[in-house]
């Protein structure tokens, strides 16, 4: 049964109540006025009657041969007559019409007033018996009124204490039955306020606060199933971003707006040497007297680490500007005995206030972004702009002097022939030199490597390539012993680009090789079904930290040597030549026993 139905029929109730004791009361009151009435009109007017009727007979004793004295008392006797109502009351009637006739007929006779009086005497007394009998008629029924009365009081009265029994009973009842889910609802509200979903209503019955409190329920799974989802995915982005900031190689300080470190990813503990335990929930600012690092990160944005009181203005927004973009500071730092170069960036984060319409600052994000390979790159295309500048005015000067000397007319025929010959020589420099910048170029274009695979015999190249540094040997008195095997198979290459790649890994060797040192050129059959060629050098060798980093381009010798004829790109493309071939290039060497550079190529 629903509130309302419960209210209306409370209420119907009452009515009902009110109704039935109303209508009793007017019944009740209608009863005692018709009884009062009957008693008005029956006994009362007989006592009436019958004391004009004892008066007629007091007139008869005062006066006896009075002749209004007998037509009074008949006149009495006929009013009593017609209102008649009590047992008995018809006989006394009888008698006394009877004593009035006896009565007049001794007037007529004359007998003396004396002789009258017993008659007027008996007259007296059936007088008084009428009176007496309608005074104890009206004694009766008052009291059987007074009877009526008195229950139709206590009936009223049992009827108004069950009216107000059963009215205060509704009054509880409905009230208990509206207050309590009401003030269970309000209590769930109040644990929902405050991100408690656990609290639901008992909504047993079938009413509309039922229905509201199993609405409110479902309204709580609901909220639980949107909490569970929203801190599934919160904790799922959190993971994937705790994953990614961690894997960053850039080191990233989180602070607050007072300059509290809420964030430290790994990059950053290892750079100050702290793990995030030490520095997450400190201030920035207590921190930076023992780390220089930390308080060179916190000069940009000063104010903001220095944690101003949260009561004061938002710092000035421009005040970190400086920190972003290009104008970041570059930040050295000494690793391992190498320096390393970190760029500065500031960025302060914004956040809306409570209202949802106010802009404040929610912190400030640091960063160290390690651009050490930029750096080097930077150093590196400088140098090769120095050595390229160099290696083009060295040819050019001496082809340039060379020609003068072909056209004075006083050198000879052999001299102008050795003149002919180192053009020629220098010619080969500057084309390698630029073929080189040209291959270069096309790749970072990506217009990748034009390869013309067939087989090819390794002795040929070899060969070729034997015969092309041959000068070169000669000039440092270099020998160079080749173990080729007889039986070598041929391979699936580039007979060209195959024979430049060896010529640039012999003129390597060759430059870095002391005067006199032998030179080993091997080629063998590996397990794989490939042909490895390895050539071997006694140079001064390379440290195991740099065999990657000199196949990148314009990279120099790693004691930092700048050697003549060399771009820094030779090793760079013969990489790229070998990868395109399907095979690969690498070098085995350390430090003071010599570098080898090996190569492969599928067998054809």
């Amino acid at each position: 049964m629903n509130i309302r139905t419960k209210i209306s029929l409370g209420f119907g109730v009452v009515l009902a109540l009110l109704l039935v004791l109303g209508g009793y009361a007017t019944t009740a009151l209608l009863r005692l006025d018709n009884t009062t009435r009957r008693i008005r009109q029956t006994n009362v007017y007989s006592v009436e009657v019958g004391q004009v009727l004892l008066s007629a007979i007091d007139q008869l004793e005062t006066q006896p041969a009075a002749p209004g004295g007998l037509p009074l008392l008949r006149q009495s006797l006929q009013r009593v007559a017609d209102n008649v109502t009590e047992p008995g009351e018809q006989t006394v009637i009888d008698s006394l019409a009877q004593a009035a006739d006896a009565y007049q007929q001794r007037v007529a006779a004359g007998i003396e007033p004396a002789a009258l009086a017993p008659y007027r005497s008996y007259l007296r007394g059936l007088a008084h018996r009428l009176v007496d009998l309608n005074v104890a008629a009206l004694e009766r029924k008052s009291q059987v009124a007074d009877r009526r009365a008195a229950e139709s009081f206590r009936i009223m009265l049992a009827l108004a204490a069950l009216a107000v029994v059963i009215t205060l009973g509704l009054i509880i009842g409905v009230a208990e039955a509206a207050a309590v889910p009401i003030e269970e609802l309000t209590r769930a509200l109040e644990h929902a306020s405050k991100n408690n979903f656990e609290s639901t209503i008992p909504a047993g019955e079938y009413n509309e606060l039922g229905r509201a409190g199993r609405a409110f329920n479902r309204l709580l799974l609901e909220l639980q199933k949107f909490r569970r989802t929203a801190l599934t995915e919160i904790m799922t982005e959190r993971t994937r971003l705790e994953g990614v900031v961690s894997s960053l190689d850039e080191g990233l300080l989180l602070l607050d707006e007072r300059g509290v470190i809420l964030l430290a990813n790994p990059a950053i503990c290892r750079l100050l040497g702290r793990a995030d335990t030490e520095l997450v929930g400190r201030r920035a600012a207590e921190l930076a007297p023992r780390h220089e690092l930390l308080a060179r990160m916190l000069q940009p944005v000063a104010v903001v680490a220095g944690g101003p009181d949260p009561d004061e203005a938002d710092p000035d927004p421009g005040a970190t500007a400086a920190a972003d973009g290009e104008t970041a500071p570059l930040i050295t730092v000494r690793i391992s005995g190498y320096d390393t170069y970190y760029r500065l960036s500031a960025h302060e984060l914004r956040t809306f206030d409570e209202s949802g319409q106010h802009v404040r600052s929610a912190g400030q994000l640091l960063a160290l972004r390690n651009v050490s390979e930029f750096k080097k790159l930077d150093q590196l295309k400088s140098n090769f702009l120095a050595t390229v500048s160099h290696e083009l005015k060295t040819p050019l000067a001496s082809i340039g002097l060379s020609l003068k000397l072909l056209q004075h007319e006083r050198t000879d025929a052999e001299e102008r022939q050795r003149l002919a010959q180192g053009i020629g020589q220098e010619t080969q420099r500057l084309q390698r030199m630029v073929g080189e910048l040209l291959t270069v170029a096309r790749l970072d274009a990506g217009a990748g490597i034009q390869l013309s695979l067939r087989p090819t015999s390794l002795a040929a190249v070899v060969q070729r390539a034997a015969d092309t540094v041959r000068p070169q040997l000669d000039d440092k008195r270099l020998q160079l012993q080749l173990e080729l095997p007889p039986d070598l198979p041929p391979v699936r290459a580039d007979e060209e680009k195959t024979t430049w790649v060896l010529i640039n890994l012999l003129s390597n060797a060759i430059r870095y090789s002391p005067a006199d040192a032998p030179l080993h050129l091997r080629a063998r059959l590996t397990a794989d079904a490939r042909v490895q060629v390895s050539v071997q050098d006694q140079g001064p060798g390379i440290a195991p930290e740099h065999h990657e980093q000199i196949f990148q381009r314009f990279h120099q010798s790693p004691e930092g040597q700048v050697r003549r004829g060399s771009t820094g790109l030779g090793l760079s493309i013969s990489r790229e030549f070998m990868t395109a071939q399907g095979g690969r290039l690498w070098v085995e060497s350390f430090p003071g026993t010599g570098s080898t550079f090996h190569f492969t190529l599928p067998l054809a």
